[in-house]
C-alpha cells in the first residue's frame, strides 16, 4: 500500500507542469470563489428576462392595420414601449438611425388572425434581450387573441395550471453553476488518467514500473487514488466557496459521494482506454468522445446527473433520487472492479 501512496502523490505533483489542468482549476476555483458576483452576470445571458425593470428599455416600431393590438401587448411591460408609425417606410428610417430598437409589422386577416413580421438588430449582446422582450410581448399577443376568439372553439380546451414565477438565479445557481463544479473536476480526473497511463508507455517508463516491485495494478490503483480523491477534494473546495458567497448546500456528504463515483467510472474508462490504445494522443481523443457521449446520454435518463446534484444540493431528493445515487456506486465500483481485471491480463 505505501508503494500506492507514493506513486499518487507522484501523479499529483505532476499535474503542476500540465499548465492546461492547472488553469482549468484556477478558473473553476475563480467562479467558485466570486460565484455571487458572477452569477449575475451569467444569469443575463442564461435569462435575459431576468433583468429588474427599467434596466433595459425597449422601444420598438409598429406599423399595419393590427398596430393598436400589437402596441397594446408591447406596453404591457415596463421594459417595452411601442412608438406607432404611419408606414413601414417611415418605421425602418427611424430603426436605422437608432430611434427604435425593433420593428414590429402587424396584418390583421380577413378571418381575425394577425400576421406579424418582426425586425431585430443584427447580431450583438443587445440582440439578445431585444429578441427576449419581442418573443414575451408576442406571447402575450397571443394569449389575449385566443381569449378574443375563444367563442370559435368547438370544444373546451384543458385549463392549463397557474403559471409560477421563480427566480432565475436560483435556477441557474443550482441547474447550471453547480453541475458544472461539481462535474469537470471528474471529467478532468478521467482525462488526466488517460494521459498520464498513456505517457508512461509511449515512454517506457510504464514498463520500468512494473519491473520495480510493482505490479500493473499497482500502478493503477496509485494514480487512481491520487486521481479519483483529487475530484470531490475540488468540489468540497467549491462547495465551501459557494456557502461562503450565500448559496446554500444541502447533503454535501451526498453530492461528494456522487461526485467521487462519477470521478471512479470516468478515471476507470481513461485508463482502460490508455491500457488499450497506448497512444497518448488517441487515447485523450477517444477518451473526450467517449465521456461526452456518455454524459448525452445520461442526460436522456429520467434522473440526469444535473438533476441529480441540483436535486441534493436543495434538499429536495426522492426515493429514485437515491435510488440513482446508489447505481452510480455500484456502476463505479464496477468500472474499477473491470479495471483491475483488465491490469492484471484477465486475471481475477
Amino acid at each position: 500500500m505505501g508503494s500506492r501512496l507514493v506513486l499518487a502523490r507522484r501523479t499529483l505533483g505532476s499535474l503542476r507542469s500540465e499548465k492546461t489542468i492547472v488553469l482549468a482549476l484556477v478558473i473553476q476555483l475563480f467562479i467558485a470563489g466570486f460565484s455571487s458576483f458572477l452569477v449575475v452576470g451569467l444569469v443575463s445571458l442564461y435569462d435575459p428576462g431576468s433583468t429588474e425593470s427599467g434596466a433595459l428599455d425597449v422601444e420598438v416600431g409598429v406599423t399595419g392595420n393590427a398596430s393598436a393590438e400589437v402596441a397594446t401587448a408591447i406596453a404591457g411591460d415596463d421594459g417595452r414601449s411601442a412608438v406607432p408609425y404611419g408606414s413601414q417606410s417611415a418605421a425602418s428610417a427611424a430603426f436605422q438611425r437608432g430611434e427604435v430598437q425593433a420593428l414590429v409589422h402587424a396584418t390583421q386577416q380577413p378571418s381575425g388572425r394577425i400576421l406579424v413580421e418582426a425586425t431585430a438588430p443584427e447580431g450583438s449582446f443587445r440582440t439578445t434581450l431585444v429578441v427576449t422582450e419581442l418573443k414575451d410581448a408576442l406571447s402575450t399577443l397571443e394569449r389575449e387573441q385566443r381569449a378574443t376568439f375563444s367563442h370559435r372553439l368547438e370544444r373546451q380546451p384543458i385549463a392549463l395550471p397557474p403559471e409560477e414565477q421563480s427566480n432565475p438565479y436560483f435556477s441557474f445557481t443550482y441547474t447550471v453553476l453547480l453541475p458544472l463544479l461539481a462535474f469537470l473536476p471528474a471529467f478532468i480526473s478521467g482525462s488526466v488518467m488517460a494521459d498520464s497511463l498513456a505517457e508512461e508507455a509511449e515512454r517506457g517508463t510504464l514498463e520500468l514500473l512494473r519491473v520495480a516491485p510493482l505490479s500493473l495494478r499497482d500502478v493503477v490503483d496509485g494514480k487512481a487514488i491520487a486521481l479519483v480523491g483529487l475530484a470531490p477534494a475540488q468540489v468540497a473546495l467549491w462547495l465551501a466557496l459557494l456557502s461562503y458567497n450565500g448559496t446554500a448546500i444541502a447533503n454535501p456528504v451526498a453530492v461528494l459521494a456522487l461526485v467521487a463515483g462519477v470521478a471512479a467510472v470516468l478515471v476507470a474508462g481513461g485508463a482502460a482506454l490508455a491500457l488499450r490504445i497506448g497512444a497518448r494522443r488517441e487515447a485523450q481523443l477517444l477518451y473526450s468522445f467517449v465521456a461526452l457521449g456518455a454524459f448525452g446520454a445520461a442526460s436522456l435518463l429520467p434522473q440526469s446527473p444535473q438533476n441529480l446534484v441540483a436535486r441534493l444540493a436543495v434538499d429536495s431528493p426522492t426515493t429514485f433520487t437515491w435510488l440513482t445515487l446508489a447505481a452510480t456506486l455500484a456502476l463505479a465500483a464496477a468500472a474499477y472492479a473491470g479495471l483491475r481485471w483488465l491490469a492484471g491480463g484477465g486475471e481475477t
